[in-house]
């Protein structure tokens, strides 16, 4: 089979275009910068100039591929400016489904995401839930509105399937979980938040279950693609199990964060911040729930993630060893 990918120099993209070669596929990947994409290349993908902003350039590298997976997407916290997450979440969403009905594609997987659903407040919401609320940062109501926009083009008959990763960590990873693991293992985490959980899965889980979706999901319908739900302190409970690092003494519940949160509103105008400690960063931090059931997932995609001390135990030797850290015996 050939396959068209969006997002495949990034984290979640470029394991799905690992995986599809392993499994003996074809791939053609567009990219804005070929020249900076030779690991692709060393494992035989076709890379492409491409933009999902530009739709001209998607038409002719998707001509004739069986199946697209559009992983591509925008994700930044403490943005005050949302035009970027507005040009490649929604634009670039629109315009590769626009090129895929064009061309006839007969199979379609797009990688939304948990956070479209914002807080749950604790509850572990499955497939049939709708936020009707306020998102929590640019990302989620960018990622919001690509969702809505590929239900449109599933109600007008596009053969798509949605997937929805929670919490994605692993080898490899850039975003601000990899940026706490590393404040954890140098001890320089200052406090942990109360109520914070994610439903945590491993990048090569998540890829999977794109090809799983791809491979059987239905079309019409999303999966929730995401692990086993822990808080925020729980999971970093099983990191010092497993390593030994202890965790910082201080809690903070989730008023004192979403006061400091207000506060950094305030600060934020007139110097930078660190991600974590942007408006946004602490706003999702404060007790939130970014919560979701994989039941659907595990029944009709055969979706099976591990366990977070399995997959925290690579990805914790992998980060210790870059830090030249002495790894436990468990690890």
């Amino acid at each position: 089979m050939r396959y068209f990918v969006t997002g495949a120099t990034g984290f979640v993209g470029g394991r799905v275009a690992r995986q599809l070669r392993a499994a003996g596929h074809d791939v053609v990947a567009v990219v804005r910068n070929p020249s900076k994409a030779q690991d692709l290349v060393a494992l035989g993908v076709q890379v492409a100039p491409g933009d999902v902003t530009e739709k001209d350039t998607l038409r002719d590298p998707m001509r004739g591929v069986d199946g697209v997976y559009h992983i591509a997407g925008w994700y930044k916290v403490g943005t005050r400016d949302p035009r970027e997450g507005e040009r490649i979440n929604v634009l670039g969403t629109q315009n590769v489904l626009d090129v895929m009905a064009e061309l006839g594609i007969a199979r379609g997987v797009y990688t939304s995401t948990l956070a479209v659903n914002s807080d749950t407040h604790g509850r572990e919401v499955d497939e049939t839930y709708r936020f009707t609320g306020t998102h929590l940062t640019v990302y989620d109501r960018t990622k919001a509105e690509a969702h809505h926009i590929a239900e449109r083009f599933i109600a007008r008959g596009l053969p798509l399937v949605i997937v929805q990763p929670g919490l994605i960590y692993g080898p490899g990873d850039t975003s601000s979980v990899r940026r706490t693991l590393i404040q954890y293992l140098q001890r320089r985490l200052p406090l942990l938040p109360t109520g914070t959980a994610f439903s945590w899965a491993h990048i090569d889980d998540v890829a999977s279950g794109h090809l799983a979706a791809m491979e059987r999901g239905r079309p019409g319908e999303n999966y929730f693609i995401c692990g086993p739900t822990h808080t925020l302190i729980a999971a970093l409970e099983v990191a010092r199990e497993i390593t030994g690092v202890p965790l910082p003494a201080l809690r903070a519940g989730p008023g004192l964060v979403k006061a400091n949160s207000a506060l950094m509103g305030l600060v934020e105008r007139f110097i930078s911040v660190p991600e974590t400690y942007t408006r946004e960063g602490l706003r999702v931090l404060a007790g939130v729930t970014y919560i979701g059931s994989n039941a659907k997932a595990r029944r009709e995609l055969g979706f099976d993630p591990r366990l977070i001390r399995v997959g925290f135990a690579e990805t914790l030797r992998h980060e210790m060893q870059l830090l030249k850290m002495p790894l436990p015996p468990q690890i």
